[in-house]
């Protein structure tokens, strides 16, 4: 798979990030979306808008795509992200689970 064959969900979500628009970084994410940052939890849109704020966009990062893969489930992706910026500086995965077209789960590990 390459990044011209990534899910517009995914491909908001990290375009969303690399502009700093927040408000099309949250709604990349289903109203109930869950999102997990190695063990803290974050739920629905209020807090992935604090995520975002704390960790993401709050901290300039930007995102590289190094690699996409299909997950283990159906509408799942594995993606390898090169991060940069005045937070988390590097390189690991990200798994998301899609659903109506927007991500309804993100596991950052």
């Amino acid at each position: 798979m390459t990044t011209t064959d990534t899910p517009a969900a995914i491909r908001a979500f990290i375009d969303a990030t690399n502009t700093g628009d927040s408000e099309a970084f949250a709604a990349a994410f289903t109203d109930d979306a869950y999102l997990n940052d190695w063990g803290r939890e974050y739920r629905g849109r209020d807090g992935v808008r604090d995520w975002d704020r704390t960790d993401n966009i709050g901290k300039q990062s930007h995102f590289e795509v190094v690699a996409i893969e299909p997950g283990s489930d159906p509408d799942s992706y594995v993606v390898t992200l090169t991060v940069t910026g005045n937070g988390y500086n590097g390189t690991g995965p990200m798994t998301f689970h899609l659903r109506d077209n927007l991500i309804a789960s993100l596991r950052i590990s």
